[in-house]
């Protein structure tokens, strides 16, 4: 059987509809870590992150909503650099999805 590679996401959403917002943050909750208040930082499975793409989706409204979903890399992942409160996730957690 395969390894699975986890990869690193930086998932971000401007929504517009308060139980939209909150439906989003909700399911971002199971998938990853709040690092501010509308920005998730996960580590998935490729499967894993379709899963949660496919989740995001049926919730946010394309015509008002934004969602933006970055995969980074180790090597650029070893480069971000916070100022102030905060540590990037190093570690997956248990997430129930």
């Amino acid at each position: 059987m395969p390894i699975k590679r986890i990869m690193f996401y930086i998932i971000s959403y401007d929504i517009a509809d308060d139980k939209r917002r909150t439906q989003v943050a909700e399911i971002l909750k199971n998938f990853g870590t709040r690092v501010q208040y509308s920005v998730f930082e996960c580590l998935l499975t490729e499967d894993q992150f379709l899963v949660l793409l496919r989740r995001l989706r049926a919730e946010i409204d394309p015509a008002t909503d934004s969602l933006r979903c970055y995969r980074l890399c180790q090597a650029c992942v070893d480069e971000i650099v916070i100022e102030g409160r905060g540590d990037v996730t190093r570690q997956e957690d248990a997430y129930i999805w």
